[in-house]
């Protein structure tokens, strides 16, 4: 597992207290792109997310909220989140 990989799955879990929670490293489809020039970089990722604390959120208000729990990791070289945020009892957002 990346060191980036881990450190959003823990930032995430404590943050969230997730139901269920993935979270892709999907840096190798992004070489040679913006971001991950050189293709060594661990800069994109997809987390999926399911969480009581999003429900009656809005689907901006849970973006917001995840990319503000990672404002670390963003700073440390994440260049691309694909977020699907849901509450336990509704489908996982597309």
């Amino acid at each position: 597992m990346s060191e980036m990989k881990a450190r959003i799955e823990q930032t995430l879990t404590r943050a969230f207290a997730p139901r269920h929670l993935d979270v892709s490293d999907d840096s190798a489809l992004h070489a040679g792109h913006a971001g991950n020039p050189d293709g060594a970089g661990e800069t994109h990722f997809t987390v999926t997310i399911v969480a009581d604390a999003f429900k009656n959120l809005t689907r901006i208000q849970r973006h917001r909220a995840v990319n503000k729990a990672l404002t670390e990791e963003i700073a440390d070289g994440v260049h691309a989140l694909a977020i699907k945020a849901s509450a336990p009892d509704e489908p996982a957002s597309p």
